[in-house]
């Protein structure tokens, strides 16, 4: 519980506070600072700071003394809402001065299981809903692992983004993934080993190494994901359609 209120920006102090108030019910300020392990002082101020969050709000009791109340901890889904609908409107935006900043390429090496996770999972930021992917099946077993692999691949459907998929049966391991949906699988011809990972999205390649290795590189590139592209289309057209289950 304490990582996650982090994550939501709160502080030590504020989440003791918080989580006092929680627990007290309506209480005066002295009271819940005693229960959060700070001063009377402190505590008024982190109750400013929680009522600006929607977090706390404080009544007027009989004679006069204030105390203070918990809102329904549902005020941060709320909260969260509203923020992630001002982000879907604000990224484009953004995305737009990105884009138009520069024409040359910008490449990101991310290295061990930690980056390689983050590299795929921007993959999912595909504004054209399609990704174009060659898989090396051995090595994603190893990093980032198949739990992993099935909480991207679930993230993957439900944003609606199919998956175009070259694999070579030198790289297969046993069946797999069988029940995915929105991916269509074709295997490269007999000698052609694809012994990397590869996600083409928009204008952007990402390389995904093996674990003796372990890294992901990334390369935004209009040029190189145009090249990358005519390349996985040509193997395609060769490539043998995967057989029913």
């Amino acid at each position: 519980m304490i990582e996650q209120l982090a994550a939501l920006g709160l502080d030590d102090k504020e989440q003791r506070f918080y989580l006092a108030a929680l627990q007290l019910g309506a209480a005066p300020v002295a009271d819940v600072a005693v229960r959060a392990g700070v001063t009377r002082t402190n505590g008024y101020d982190l109750l400013e700071r929680l009522e600006r969050r929607g977090l706390l709000s404080q009544t007027q009791e009989v004679k006069g003394v204030r105390k203070v109340v918990a809102e329904d901890p549902a005020v941060l889904i709320r909260d969260w809402e509203r923020t992630r609908m001002m982000l879907n409107e604000l990224v484009p935006e953004l995305r737009s001065i990105y884009s138009g900043a520069s024409s040359r390429p910008r490449t990101r090496l991310y290295e061990g299981r930690a980056g390689i996770e983050r590299a795929l999972w921007d993959t999912l930021e595909c504004r054209s809903k399609t990704l174009y992917g060659v898989l090396s099946m051995h090595e994603l077993r190893e990093v980032p692992g198949l739990q992993w692999m099935e909480g991207f691949i679930s993230e993957r459907v439900k944003r609606g983004i199919q998956l175009n998929v070259l694999r070579s049966r030198s790289r297969e391991t046993e069946n797999i993934w069988t029940s995915e949906s929105l991916r269509e699988v074709r295997f490269a011809p007999g000698g052609v080993d694809l012994g990397m990972t590869m996600y083409i999205n928009d204008d952007t390649v990402t390389y995904v190494s093996s674990k003796k290795e372990n890294y992901a590189l990334v390369i935004e590139s209009r040029e190189l994901g145009l090249l990358n592209r005519s390349f996985f289309d040509s193997l395609w057209r060769m490539a043998a359609p995967q057989e029913a289950p």
